[in-house]
């Protein structure tokens, strides 16, 4: 996921933000899917109480990003401004704070 914000950021400062938000995007759904399943079978498999809450901010992750592939679709140029803050969110509040809490439960489990 860093890569991708990394990606738009580099492609945006270019000029280029426009020609590669609709690959970022579909980059991004591919490995929501994938790696929010992964994520959630490893919580059911140690009975993870914040399961559902997390489950829950994974869900509205790809709604906001099929939403915003939609938008892109349609020809809504300002989706890549959108896109790169969403990815910064996700990556300062999830990841950092959500996620790290997970972690800390999934190796006490090891």
């Amino acid at each position: 996921m860093i890569s991708l914000v990394n990606q738009l950021h580099t492609a945006t400062q270019q000029g280029e933000g426009r020609t590669v938000v609709g690959e970022i995007l579909d980059e991004l759904l591919k490995y929501t899917n994938e790696h929010f399943q992964r994520e959630e079978a490893h919580m059911q498999r140690i009975s993870y109480s914040d399961y559902e809450p997390h489950k829950i901010e994974h869900a509205n992750l790809i709604k906001e990003v099929l939403e915003l592939k939609e938008q892109f679709d349609a020809g809504n140029i300002t989706v890549a401004a959108r896109v790169s803050q969403l990815l910064r969110e996700w990556l300062s509040v999830h990841i950092m704070h959500t996620d790290k809490a997970f972690a800390i439960r999934l190796n006490a489990e090891k």
